[in-house]
């Protein structure tokens, strides 16, 4: 089907507005396809506010905010949800209990691209995929290959892409394990798919982790012949025989990446091998690869150097929301060198903590206690904060705002160190999402 024909006059609910732009995008190119919209959010006027202002001039979208109702999942053609909806939402059940298809933009957008017969990229993992899907997106480009990027982007609607659909097209699409869930409700799955790796996280939403996988697999469950599917070295156990293509590829050695990377750290060597691997079945050349790998530099938010104040190095890795991606951060920024003295090395002062997220913390408080190159750690507030001050040995300084947060570390820093903000946890509580948390960090810092 055209997909003019699939949303015009078509009877919508979008569940789940949001502030972070997507769902936005997602309801104004909704409302220019001329369906009739109604847009369901649990917050209220006040919180959306900033979202419903850019809304302002579709006249014709109806609003139901505060809550949801489950009329508002009845005799509608079809339900748009968004991420990170409850897995056993009631309002769900009750739309596929009316026999109403249930969709997600992202997802929609692969059906169409797919059909178009253009390419499409995905790229999952718990750590690892914005910036392998950043560095085969920032590749193409310099290898003047037609490619867009969409997905799990900030401010960005992937489904108001779909008018730009060109055949030969290469779409590059960030996927976290919600947007896979559209996938396997679709039942179809990227050209190119690429699963970075597997670790423990979002346990407030999944009941285990065998749901959180089953939501990843969705990358590659529904390959067809000629696909290729990618993954690293620490999945190989766990995929064993479920490798679903002739083209199957396990990238199990990073070090065969000898070129000068700008990202920091063992793990993004392990990304570089992942992302030129995908180059590699996108037919670009060894030089093209090595041009754009060796030129991208890192994605805001994750390991980003921002500058140094009175020759402190301060470092942005807000996206590390588990505890795994804060010590991979620690190690890659301080790492320890075997036979050399911790005395000539760079020591870090970490900005870390917020809201729990159900995952075991053992390892990271392992870390904190015993790292001989971290010389503070400043906690920001929060439920998983809360639970982690047990398990360390010293009593940690704290912060109850991002201004005192960096203010503190900046006084424990020593001249030539490092200061890291790699918080391990989510963001509710102090901040408003994610975002809130990066733009406060980076705005204080720039400001100094």
């Amino acid at each position: 089907m055209e997909w003019k024909q699939f949303f015009e006059g078509k009877r919508i609910t979008l569940m789940g507005l949001g502030l972070l732009g997507r769902g936005v995008g997602d309801a104004a190119f909704l409302a220019e396809c001329g369906a009739d919209l109604l847009v369901t959010d649990v917050r209220d006027k006040k919180t959306l506010a900033p979202s419903l202002k850019k809304l302002k001039r579709y006249k014709d979208i109806r609003y139901m905010l505060g809550e949801h109702k489950l009329e508002d999942f009845r005799d509608r053609d079809f339900i748009l949800k968004a991420a990170g909806v409850p897995l056993h939402s009631p309002y769900i059940a009750e739309a596929r209990k009316q026999g109403i298809p249930v969709y997600m933009s992202t997802a929609l957008f692969a059906k169409f691209a797919l059909e178009a017969g253009a390419v499409v990229v995905g790229v999952t993992g718990t750590r690892g995929k914005s910036t392998v899907t950043q560095m085969i997106y920032h590749t193409l480009l310099e290898a003047k290959k037609p490619a867009q990027l969409g997905g799990n982007v900030r401010g960005m609607s992937t489904l108001a892409m779909l008018p730009a659909i060109k055949k030969e097209n290469i779409y590059v699409l960030e996927l976290d394990s919600w947007q896979l869930q559209g996938f396997g409700d679709l039942s179809i799955s990227p050209n190119i798919a690429v699963f970075t790796n597997l670790k423990v996280d979002h346990l407030n939403y999944y009941p285990d982790e065998a749901a959180y996988f089953a939501d990843k697999a969705n990358i590659y469950k529904f390959q067809k012949a000629g696909d290729t599917f990618i993954a690293g070295k620490s999945l190989e156990k766990r995929l064993g025989s479920q490798i679903p293509s002739a083209r199957g590829v396990i990238v199990r050695d990073a070090s065969s990446v000898h070129w000068t990377l700008n990202v920091l750290g063992e793990h993004n060597r392990e990304n570089a091998a992942l992302a030129a691997e995908a180059l590699r079945a996108l037919g670009v050349s060894e030089a093209d690869i090595k041009k754009g790998l060796e030129s991208f530099q890192p994605v805001e938010g994750r390991l980003q150097f921002v500058r140094t104040v009175n020759g402190v190095d301060v470092y942005n890795d807000n996206n590390a929301t588990t505890p795994d991606a804060t010590i991979a951060a620690l190690r890659a920024l301080s790492p320890l060198k075997k036979g050399a003295p911790h005395s000539d090395a760079r020591r870090a002062v970490l900005i870390c903590g917020g809201a729990d997220k159900g995952i075991h913390l053992k390892a990271l408080a392992d870390m904190l206690n015993d790292y001989p190159l971290l010389s503070a750690v400043i906690l920001l507030a929060g439920t998983g904060t809360e639970k982690l001050k047990p398990l360390l040995k010293k009593k940690p300084l704290e912060a109850h705002s991002m201004q005192e947060a960096v203010k503190v570390a900046l006084d424990s820093a020593e001249k030539d160190g490092v200061v890291l903000l790699s918080p391990g946890f989510a963001s509710f509580g102090l901040f408003q999402n994610e975002y809130d948390r990066n733009d406060q960090f980076m705005r204080i810092v720039e400001n100094l």
